[in-house]
């Protein structure tokens, strides 16, 4: 029989309003998903009740039952019956309260749909009662019972009158996880209440009201307490403030991303872009950052009434909320400023202007923290070729030295070699001749004997001592012993200088005497011509001499040292690959690291102390030089405590 004889043999049946109970199953179908949205639920109308301590009780995931003590203010016994209706809240009145809602609940269907679908007893005592009150939702009958100021609240045999929805639900330990998800958002966004978690009859999890640093170590754990940045910026009525994880931290799942919007946990496509971009320049690839971050701002300026399970918002100023949360985080990872000692941050150094919840510590001097820093010294930023490093090295010397007019100025301590250093290159002196040899004569030595009492706070990543299998740099500074991976530093070099002169069009081009030819498929002869405005704002002059030909006529200035063919043949794949209208907004930064990547010094190109020491210069003028374009660390630091452990030495 065809399909449209079944629905047009359906008797007609008159129009009528559905039952009270069915219309909450119908609800609980949008707000109950699983044992995880009750938690929810249950946690926001404690939260909202002013409650600072929590109990939360599981058993079997939560399938079974769900138990949710607080010390909030209570629910009046009268109104305990009028709680379990549909649509009952103290917390809106009007529309105008509706579009300006700062609570957590306030739809009125919580309380109604979990009772519709489980066996649900509510006990609560208000301050002035003599003793607390209790009633079923099976029955509405009141009766008195024991209990102290606050709400407790049984759930029992979720979907226990549904059984098509309850075989939908996971294993136990799946929805356990689920509701430890549902309780650690709670915790991270009032770190100010304390929770404490059981299942089974056993404990799982307490956490002790704190600050936001203490607690976001004791929910994300110690990688993410060493590894994340404290972030706090202001702009008219808008605050952000949180951590955010470094780079060399990510992740391979977006598993500790949080984002609070006035205090409500939120999985918005804005936000979520907006801090992905912020990361782009120093994370690729399928990797995710870690942050906790909080957004607040005037509450009729966001639209929190969008889906039942109130986990998505929408802003009324949208894209100037995006431009805000990516500069915020761009700006925090790049002024990111290093690590373990406490000669660079101390722990403990509080967050200024944060709110309450989020007044907390800064976690700049955790033990064991990756090793990151960023000069932010006004010194100007010369350029690290690849043919001639020692010459910039050399010429920031000189500019510390003498004036243009061949005079001479105090040596300034941001640019003193150690004793040492100057030991090195006169033991150079039988050389062969060199670069060094052809630079213009100096009529004043750095290297003189007042720059020995300078202090070495300018440089924390030191100076050069020697270069290790041609791959890494091992440089002295103040603490120790720095290793830099030099091909990965040099490329994140390479890749800011890159990004800049384009922002600015201001990227020089470097002409080929003769220009390069090289064989192309079809596929590049088609993308030279499509995207020849590209190129050419790219610095590039490639063009097709013949069907199967292409000519490389002019790169990039800052690239004149990298092979031509194949830096030629990478830009063409990415242009074909992304799109000539679209590289230089969406995929802009993976175009560059190409580029960069091209450039950058190769491992096993054996470095002068004077080419190491300009590299270093160079990554202390550079913002994000801590991670390379691909989010790994460019430089380590083992102080002499570590070094001393590693002997045993003192012990």
């Amino acid at each position: 029989m065809p399909a449209d004889a079944h629905r047009t043999a359906q008797p007609s049946r008159p129009i009528r309003p559905l039952p009270d109970q069915l219309i909450s199953q119908i609800a609980a179908g949008e707000v109950v998903e699983r044992p995880a949205s009750v938690v929810k639920e249950l946690l926001e109308n404690a939260l909202d009740a002013g409650a600072t301590q929590l109990g939360i009780r599981l058993e079997e995931g939560g399938v079974r039952r769900i138990v949710i003590t607080d010390n909030g203010c209570g629910i009046p016994a009268d109104e305990l019956p009028v709680a379990l209706m549909r649509h009952a809240t103290s917390k809106i009145a009007s529309l105008d309260e509706l579009e300006s809602v700062l609570t957590l609940g306030f739809r009125g269907e919580a309380l109604a749909s979990i009772a519709s679908v489980s066996h649900l007893v509510l006990t609560s005592r208000t301050a002035d009662a003599a003793h607390a009150t209790q009633v079923s939702a099976d029955t509405g009958h009141l009766q008195p019972a024991s209990g102290g100021v606050g709400t407790m609240i049984d759930v029992q045999h979720l979907y226990f009158n549904t059984p098509a929805r309850r075989k939908f639900l996971k294993s136990e330990q799946t929805e356990l996880g689920h509701c430890l998800e549902m309780i650690r958002r709670a915790a991270l966004a009032r770190p100010d209440v304390t929770i404490s978690v059981h299942h089974n009859g056993k404990p799982l999890e307490h956490w002790n009201a704190g600050d936001v640093a203490a607690r976001t170590a004791q929910v994300l754990g110690g990688d993410f307490s060493r590894a994340r940045l404290p972030l706090d910026e202001e702009a008219g009525t808008l605050h952000l403030y949180g951590f955010a994880g470094l780079p060399t931290a990510s992740r391979g799942r977006p598993d500790q991303q949080y984002f609070f919007v006035n205090g409500r946990f939120v999985r918005d496509k804005l936000l979520t872009h907006a801090v992905r971009s912020a990361y782009q320049d120093v994370l690729h690839g399928d990797r995710f950052p870690s942050y906790v971050l909080c957004l607040d701002l005037p509450p009729e300026m966001v639209d929190v009434n969008v889906h039942p399970s109130k986990i998505e918002v929408r802003f009324r100023e949208s894209r100037a909320v995006h431009q805000f949360v990516y500069h915020a985080v761009q700006r925090c990872l790049a002024r990111q400023a290093g690590e373990q000692g406490d000669s660079l941050h101390t722990d403990g150094e509080a967050m200024a202007a944060a709110r309450p919840a989020f007044d907390g510590a800064r976690p700049g001097g955790v033990p064991g923290a990756a090793p990151q820093w960023i000069n932010y010294s006004a010194g100007r930023q010369t350029e690290l070729g690849i043919a001639q490093p020692r010459q910039a090295y050399l010429g920031m010397v000189r500019d510390a030295t003498g004036d243009a007019d061949g005079g001479t100025r105090p040596w300034q301590p941001a640019a003193r070699p150690p004793a040492w250093l100057a030991d090195a290159q006169a033991a150079r002196a039988d050389e062969p001749p060199s670069l060094l040899d052809s630079l213009p004569a100096r009529t004043a030595s750095p290297f003189n004997d007042a720059a020995e009492d300078a202090s070495d706070a300018d440089h924390p990543l030191g100076y050069a001592v020697a270069q290790l299998h041609g791959i890494y740099v091992l440089a002295q500074n103040a603490r120790g012993l720095v290793l830099v991976d030099m091909h990965a530093a040099h490329e994140r070099i390479l890749y800011e200088q890159i990004k800049t002169a384009l922002d600015a069009r201001e990227l020089a081009v470097q002409p080929l005497l003769i220009p390069v030819t090289l064989p192309a498929n079809p596929v590049e002869i088609g993308a030279a011509e499509e995207h020849q405005a590209t190129l050419q704002l790219l610095g590039f002059d490639i063009a097709p001499v013949s069907p199967t030909t292409l000519a490389v006529r002019a790169i990039p200035a800052l690239l004149r040292q990298a092979d031509a063919e194949a830096l030629a043949r990478d830009v063409l794949r990415d242009l074909q690959a992304y799109g000539g209208s679209r590289v230089l907004a969406e995929r802009q930064n993976e175009l560059l690291a190409t580029l960069a990547c091209h450039s950058a010094v190769r491992a096993n190109r054996k470095l002068t102390l004077e080419e190491m020491n300009a590299l270093l210069r160079q990554m202390e003028q550079t913002e994000r030089a801590d991670q390379c374009n691909h989010g790994r660390p460019t430089w380590v630091q083992l102080t002499v405590a570590e070094l001393d452990r590693l002997f045993l030495r003192g012990q």
